[in-house]
């Protein structure tokens, strides 16, 4: 029964490696050669596998994209989530370094959030970057809202709709200035946030 089990785990492991792997084919097609190079072809060729494999996991290459798109995102909001997460409470400073610097590697590294991938044809969908706003901000409010309140007053209000626009703000201005540097974001969100920053 068990051997059943770890077989069939280990089959859906492979899987969902394997579609990553497509993934993330289909995002470096787009970054590097554009939506007008994007082809089963091409894709099949930097993964190593073939194009019935490529067919196995998605009926076109539309929606390979569309699923490539998703996964940045999501993977986007993992990040974020994980610094929410690890960062040390009261550090209020630290906090607003750790998240500026991740803001801009976050942009510049991922096609489906910089921006590259759209400037080379890639499609940019509105309603999907505006559930990942929406996602990132509620990352932010969730827990960490109601702690900070407890110490510290809260001088914004509409606390998730600031958020909201600041996340998606920043994203869209990193985008066309990708030599921002870490501490203009910084301020930036200092300065929404009405966060005294302490000049070092």
């Amino acid at each position: 029964m068990s051997t059943h089990y770890d077989s069939h785990r280990s089959s859906r492991h492979a899987y969902d490696a394997r579609r990553e792997e497509i993934l993330q084919a289909v995002i470096d097609v787009c970054s590097t050669e554009g939506i007008g190079r994007l082809s089963v072809s091409r894709v099949s060729e930097r993964v190593g596998c073939t194009r019935s494999l490529f067919y196995h996991y998605f009926p076109n290459k539309e929606d390979a994209l569309s699923a490539a798109l998703d996964y940045t995102i999501d993977a986007f909001i993992a990040r974020l989530r994980n610094w929410n997460e690890s960062r040390v409470f009261g550090d209020i400073e630290g906090a607003l370094d750790s998240i500026s610097e991740l803001l801009k590697t976050l942009v510049l590294e991922m096609p489906g959030i910089s921006g590259r991938s759209r400037s080379a044809g890639m499609p940019c969908s509105t309603l999907r970057s505006s559930t990942a706003w929406q996602s990132a901000a509620r990352v932010i409010c969730a827990s960490r809202r109601r702690r900070f309140a407890k110490h510290h007053e809260v001088l914004i209000d509409n606390v998730f709709e600031t958020f909201y626009v600041l996340i998606s703000g920043l994203i869209l201005y990193i985008r066309s200035h990708q030599d921002v540097p870490v501490e203009v974001i910084k301020e930036i969100i200092a300065c929404t946030l009405h966060i005294e920053v302490i000049p070092r």
